[in-house]
């Protein structure tokens, strides 16, 4: 037992250092709590805080509940019943997440303004004059629209896996005590998905909270937007390190209300066979309406914004100079394939020492490495920027020793926008790992190591090949996430480099947005691709 630690050191002591890596930094912005107030932080919490805490208040429990109503509904029919186009749309309709919610949002006040295809078209085409303002989107609503639109495959996918692994048994039980498919659908479905349901909605509701390119746009005050405008409109850290902190205590909350929204009711299955859920068969208006359903949440979330983006795109390809136009490509795709590799890696040491150690609080170790993704990007922009300033401070004698003119190098280098990429999503890396390492077990490895190989020999013969379906959808989902960041992106990027999404955002905000289809419609088309090959690794792996 003794040889079998010692052999594992080098594993111990990377992991260590990667999950201190990943949670001190955020450390830095509890202590802005108890920085002394100045003008600009008195000034925000006596006349506009409290309208940030509303109107954040107001996007996440609306949105919460429009995505749980889609997502939930759609999930039900994709895993009860049969009709035409299910298949095609039981993977489609994860395609909106493709789409940044940005992204959304200004291709729909393209549509529906003015001089859009809708308003065009009813003036010239059936002469209607009709008041502007009954299509105007930018707004709380319309904010609620979009972030609906594009955020509810998260309930639907979890959802729609969780209902399909469920056993028949259940729900056959309850027609054969007479109740309707309403009645099912209220009483059973619901209650045995909640946690499914809840853990969906969580991560909607954390998205929402870290998203400022919609906010901004639509110019809704919400914490996000405060701390960008303390930060870089009024040159104050101090006031954004207090901002972070109140959102930061936010996100607690909401995730306190999460835990207590899961309970400790469980369905689970120890004596009986599971059997996965018989379709029913839906025809003529049942399966019409069933099938009508599906592609009007598609189209409105997916077809619709990118035929608008592609009209666009034809309208003004050429504008941007090519060679310009792909270094926005070459910067998304180094640092999204960058910081991708490097988490699964850090990943896969983090999750090998977790099924190594024992001990109740030596395996809560690990989980401090998930807090990144309940963190808004924002507060993780702030909390970087303030360590590496002070990790610059530490090692000043050394750049003057070597003969550099400055003492700020980390804090505005690349590695700073690689680091807060790491630390906001390694969870979702890591998820894929740790379910990766609990799938294969410990039998292969525990018979390589009788037969005598070392732990990382044994590490990449055994373990990673095993673990390709894995490592391979963690890195497409961290790559799809970084491509579509915003708030880390516009905060911590090196001097004039730009990505994709920051600049669609800029040329959105400049009210340039035929020219940012171009850049938009990449990533979606990068972003929907890896999303069909995920969904094509996640159905293998399931059968």
């Amino acid at each position: 037992m003794q040889r079998r630690f010692a052999n594992f050191n080098i594993w111990t002591v990377g992991a260590v250092i990667i999950i201190l890596m990943l949670f001190l930094p955020n450390l830095t912005i509890v202590s802005g709590l108890f920085m002394p107030s100045n003008d600009n932080w008195e000034h925000m919490k006596e006349f506009v805080l409290r309208q940030f805490v509303i109107n954040s208040l107001i996007l996440t429990l609306a949105t919460a509940f429009t995505t749980i109503l889609i997502g939930l509904s759609l999930a039900w029919l994709i895993a009860q019943y049969d009709f035409p186009f299910r298949r095609f749309l039981k993977w489609a309709l994860i395609l909106p997440l493709s789409i940044p919610p940005f992204i959304g949002a200004y291709t729909y006040h393209g549509i529906l303004n003015y001089t859009g295809i809708i308003q065009t078209t009813l003036r010239e085409g059936f002469g209607m004059e009709l008041d502007p303002t009954h299509f105007n989107i930018m707004n709380l609503p319309g904010a609620i629209f979009i972030y609906t639109l594009f955020l509810y495959p998260y309930v639907y996918t979890i959802t729609q896996v969780y209902l399909s692994e469920q056993s028949a048994s259940l729900i056959e039980s309850t027609r054969l005590l007479g109740k309707g498919p309403w009645r099912t659908f209220f009483q059973v479905v619901v209650p045995i998905s909640r946690i499914s349901i809840i853990a969906g909605a969580s991560l909607v509701v954390l998205e929402v909270l870290n998203d400022y390119g919609v906010v901004k746009y639509y110019g809704i005050q919400t914490f996000t937007t405060a701390i960008f405008q303390s930060w870089f409109g009024l040159g104050d850290l101090d006031t954004s390190i207090k901002l972070a902190a109140s959102l930061m205590g936010f996100v607690i909350i909401i995730l306190l209300i999460e835990k207590m929204l899961r309970g400790r009711r469980q369905y689970s299955y120890f004596s009986t066979k599971v059997r996965p859920l018989q379709l029913i068969q839906l025809t003529g208006w049942k399966g019409a309406a069933a099938t009508g359903y599906g592609l009007f949440i598609l189209s409105l979330g997916f077809f619709i914004p990118v035929i608008q983006l592609i009209d666009w795109t034809i309208l003004t390809f050429g504008t941007i100079p090519m060679d310009e136009f792909m270094s926005y490509v070459t910067n998304s795709v180094f640092v999204a394939g960058l910081s991708a590799t490097l988490i699964v890696i850090f990943a896969l040491i983090v999750g090998n020492f977790a099924r190594m150690i024992q001990g109740r609080y030596m395996k809560l170790l690990p989980k401090l490495t998930v807090l990144g993704y309940s963190i808004p990007g924002a507060v993780i922009a702030v909390a970087v920027v303030t360590a590496f300033i002070a990790l610059d401070g530490y090692l000043a004698p050394l750049y003057v020793a070597i003969g550099l003119e400055t003492t700020l190098v980390l804090s505005v280098s690349i590695v700073l926008l690689l680091t807060a990429y790491i630390i906001r999503f390694f969870a979702i890396g890591y998820n894929s790992i740790e379910t990766g390492y609990d799938k294969i077990g410990t039998n292969f490895r525990d018979a390589s190591r009788l037969l005598g190989a070392g732990p990382t020999k044994t590490f990449f013969k055994v373990d990673v090949p095993m673990m390709k379906g894995a490592i391979i959808s963690g890195f497409i989902l961290v790559f799809i996430d970084v491509l579509k960041e915003i708030p880390l992106t516009l905060i911590l990027r090196p001097f004039n480099f730009d990505t994709l999404s920051t600049k669609a955002f800029q040329y959105a905000s400049d009210e340039k947005i035929m020219e940012a289809s171009q850049a938009s419609l990449l990533i979606i088309g990068i972003s929907a691709l890896a999303i069909v090959i995920f969904y094509k690794i996640l159905e293998k792996e399931m059968d």
